[in-house]
């Protein structure tokens, strides 16, 4: 993989050749933060480009880690893959990172994918939470600090964070900060602590998985950290988005700890916190709603 690169061109130069030229650039969609292209070479090899403001350059690096260290924990996992980060850098006043494409198809079966997900949070462990190295949810920094327990990595960063930012941005007033700190005293008796926890996509809604033209379903756009695998659970039943089958197999193949249902809201906020941030007022209601029922 290319790191740093200095240009788009000599990446692309680099990984398929000088002699190869760009063809066509098809913008695609790809979600709401990045502008994102189907790029196909003279030599008729495509790529996938990300890119945004230069200043975001070290968010896709971030990714890039993201994603090689989630395909490496789904190797051997027939049924689900990871797209390869192939360069990421700066383009003039653009940062970009470079992907293989894939070719997108129809899922052979959601309950394969369930099952899939379930073995990857099962087969990759670590001792603390977080990770080697802080990234972005989004456009939103992410921190991860390797963290023993599990509630006080959550209240600290994932909760804390988000709702710090938010009162930076004009959010919320002493009454709601009082209920937060409320939610994060009350976590350690809320939230269960993981056998391990688990390699996390982070920010698994609808619009970061795909189907490729394999029937396999691929796994986008990461925010990656170690957790309790039940964070990644509660954000596929956020937004919906996922197959017929996938949830039943996920429990069928490591069932949930007693009580998730009870406990999905509460890791929820998070993603509505960001969203808040990200996007603005409309999920305020939402926002506090969640703390309200924990607080």
């Amino acid at each position: 993989m290319i790191t740093n690169a200095s240009s788009l061109i000599k990446a692309i130069e680099s990984i398929d050749g000088s002699a190869c030229r760009m063809a066509d650039r098809q913008r695609v969609s790809g979600g709401d933060i990045n502008s994102c292209f189907k790029l196909t070479l003279s030599s008729g090899r495509m790529f996938f480009l990300k890119e945004n403001q230069s200043s975001l350059v070290h968010m896709f690096a971030a990714e890039s880690t993201g994603l090689l260290e989630l395909a490496n924990a789904a190797k051997g996992i027939e049924g689900l893959s990871v797209p390869n980060p192939l360069a990421w850098g700066l383009n003039g006043d653009r940062s970009f990172l470079l992907m293989e494409y894939i070719n997108q198809g129809r899922l052979n079966s959601g309950a394969s994918f369930g099952a899939c997900l379930a073995e990857l949070h099962r087969g990759t462990r670590n001792d603390k939470c977080g990770f080697g190295q802080d990234n972005w949810i989004g456009s939103t920094p992410q921190l991860n600090s390797p963290t023993v327990s599990w509630h006080t990595f959550y209240a600290e960063y994932r909760l804390g964070f988000q709702w710090r930012l938010a009162r930076k941005n004009g959010f919320g007033n002493s009454v709601a900060d009082q209920a937060m700190e409320r939610v994060q005293s009350k976590l350690p008796g809320i939230l269960p602590a993981p056998d391990g926890p688990s390699l996390l996509h982070g920010d698994l809604w609808g619009g970061n998985w795909m189907a490729g033209i394999e029937g396999y379903a691929w796994l986008i756009d990461p925010a990656v950290y170690y957790g309790h695998r039940e964070a990644d659970i509660a954000m596929t039943e956020l937004f919906g988005g996922f197959p017929s089958g996938f949830h039943d197999a996920y429990r069928s193949t490591w069932p949930l700890d007693p009580g998730f249902s009870d406990r999905r809201n509460l890791y929820n906020l998070y993603h509505l916190l960001n969203h808040l941030n990200l996007f603005g007022s409309s999920y305020w209601p939402g926002v506090m709603s969640g703390i309200n029922q924990y607080s």
